[in-house]
């Protein structure tokens, strides 16, 4: 009888190696463990793991307290789960386990997608048609997750429908108010900002992926055709347009600034401008309703408040990665540039 080849690990893990092992086995049968921590991302940790044949990603929780209803990898399996039958492009869900005591968190485990992940909204080293390929195919995909109907994929109770932004501004506000860092100079201010301009409820409803940007997309390896929409740890029903406002931060940040667009030339790099961008959206969606500076204030200060929940979490040692600390600043940076829009200091 031959013996099964040792496990290969590269980079830090958070649970048990040999318990990993054990429940494969039971699943899949005996075989070989490559693991690797992926790195990256602030949420929830994930690693490629190759089982002898299978090439899987996984998905857990990070070890230690963590925010009520926080890095809910349940929902992220249910709605992968949901996707997998229409037209848009998950990664293939394979099982999901909530017995914490296995790995120390509930965890799941997803078919591995070969392909290209942009991490610079920038794009550096393409042509410019490439760019705008990649733009664009960014805008179609997201029109066609909103297309789909909630209740016609089982996820009619994913969310709470109605009021969507009143709820989603006193959630992230109650988040900055239990921080236990430094006060975020106007932070604050802009969530008033956006209770005091909230626009009327049109009563549109899609399920809203929360954090929808190019760094979450899986590109086809030769063609700017999105495979895989990656990261569902904030999905929801929602309003579509909190989607969108939230894909407009890179032009509202500097290359500086967790990689935005606002410092690169639109004409010579072939990044459509934000107009361009949206009305492509519209063009592939039925949603309703126009995209308002409101929509991208409201995206910037979650987007903080998110940051500002990063660093607390790293002052307590339990960040998903090593630079977490460094990015708490972020939050602050982000408030200037949603008190711009405020102000009107630069052209919508």
């Amino acid at each position: 009888m031959q013996d099964t080849p040792e496990s290969v690990i590269d980079g830090p893990v958070d649970f048990e190696v040999s318990a990993l092992e054990t429940y494969l086995a039971a699943r899949f049968g005996a075989a070989a463990l490559s693991l690797q921590r992926i790195s990256g991302g602030q949420s929830n940790p994930t690693y490629f793991v190759t089982w002898g044949e299978r090439r899987m990603v996984l998905r857990k929780q990070p070890n230690g307290p963590i925010l009520r209803g926080a890095h809910a990898v349940d929902r992220e399996h249910r709605v992968l789960a949901a996707l997998a039958g229409t037209d848009v492009p998950v990664p293939v869900p394979l099982l999901y386990e909530e017995d914490a005591t296995v790995l120390g968190t509930p965890f799941y485990l997803m078919e591995r997608l070969e392909g290209r992940v942009f991490h610079d909204s920038a794009l550096p080293g393409m042509l410019p048609a490439e760019r705008r390929a990649i733009y664009m195919a960014m805008a179609d995909t997201m029109a066609k997750l909103h297309a789909v109907d909630p209740s016609a994929v089982g996820l009619e109770g994913f969310g709470r429908p109605g009021n969507y932004f009143e709820r989603q501004i006193a959630r992230w506000a109650g988040q900055l108010e239990q921080s236990t860092g430094e006060e975020i100079p106007h932070l604050a201010e802009v969530g008033d900002w956006l209770r005091d301009n909230m626009p009327a409820d049109d009563g549109s409803i899609a399920i809203a992926h929360g954090d929808y940007r190019l760094g979450n997309l899986i590109f086809h390896p030769d063609r700017a055709d999105v495979i895989g929409i990656l990261d569902w740890e904030l999905a929801t029903l929602g309003h579509p347009l909190a989607d969108l406002g939230y894909c407009c931060i890179p032009w509202h940040t500097a290359s500086a600034e967790y990689g935005g667009i606002l410092d690169a030339d639109p004409a010579a790099s072939g990044i459509p401008t934000q107009s361009e961008f949206v009305d492509r959206y519209f063009s592939h969606s039925a949603s309703g309703g126009r995209l308002e500076p409101f929509h991208v204030v409201f995206a910037l200060f979650r987007f903080a408040v998110i940051f500002v929940g990063v660093a607390d979490r790293a002052r307590l040692g339990n960040a998903a990665a090593a630079d977490a600390e460094n990015l708490g600043p972020m939050a602050a940076r982000l408030a200037v540039r949603a008190r711009e829009i405020i102000g009107g200091q630069r052209n919508w």
